[in-house]
């Protein structure tokens, strides 16, 4: 098993002065991290990230990824594009995307190719709304969601990330338990498992509000292998006491 990964998601937060500033402080507390460290930041400030990150422990992520390599789409950021700015990471198919901007599990599995084709990690998001939960269809959904990736990468299935994200616990203050997540990582890590034989590989993220508290708990799980961190990556603090955790 890889180490494990610790990616902060800044979504639509940041300023110029305030990423400097939060980045000096993660870096001035980091260390020698004992996992892996990234962070997704908004695509205007992949330039600067990229500067302030240079040859620090950190990877640079983004946040999305056009299916397309180049043309008439305008707003789009292509994987070639944010290879010329150091991106390691791209965040594929998150809630937010889904919900707001109406991706489907193929046009994120479309994402996904395009950002392995590019030599990008792609972290890609599954997870249910609460409704779906209640419903007990959270194997059903986020078994839905990774088979449309596995279908379309599966031969290179073993170089993906894989965040689950419970919709329900995004943004809210809810938290998954450590069993809850423990459990659903377990279907997903089987999943995997069936599609490739280097399975192990595969860093699964718990992403529904991980913060400095919880972390621990969660980390401790035997399939989380790591986290994809909203809020409390855009607190240096809280941050690198989530990075200290993956130890």
């Amino acid at each position: 098993m890889k180490r494990k990964l610790i990616a902060g998601n800044w979504k639509m937060n940041g300023s110029l002065a305030a990423n400097e500033q939060l980045l000096k402080a993660i870096l001035a507390g980091l260390g020698q991290p004992v996992c892996q460290v990234a962070v997704g930041v908004p695509a205007i400030y992949l330039s600067q990230c990229q500067t302030l990150l240079a040859g620090s422990a950190i990877e640079l992520g983004a946040q999305d990824i056009s299916a397309h390599e180049s043309g008439a789409y305008t707003g789009e950021i292509s994987g070639v594009m944010l290879k010329e700015f150091g991106v390691r990471y791209v965040i594929a198919g998150h809630s937010e995307r889904r919900q707001y901007h109406g991706e489907t599990d193929e046009l994120v599995a479309a994402k996904v190719q395009r950002a392995l084709g590019c030599g990008i990690t792609p972290i890609v998001c599954v997870g249910e709304t609460l409704a779906e939960r209640e419903a007990g269809k959270t194997d059903e959904v986020v078994k839905r969601q990774l088979a449309a990736v596995i279908h379309a990468n599966g031969h290179c299935i073993s170089e993906i990330v894989v965040a689950y994200e419970p919709v329900w616990a995004i943004g809210t203050g809810k938290t998954a338990t450590p069993d809850q997540a423990q459990q659903v990582h377990a279907v997903l890590r089987a999943q995997l498992k069936a599609a490739s034989a280097n399975a192990d590989r595969i860093q699964i993220l718990y992403g529904g509000s991980m913060n400095a508290a919880n972390a621990s708990a969660l980390l401790a799980q035997p399939d989380i292998n790591g986290g994809l961190i909203g809020g409390a990556a855009l607190k240096a603090q809280d941050f690198l006491t989530i990075i200290a955790a993956a130890a």
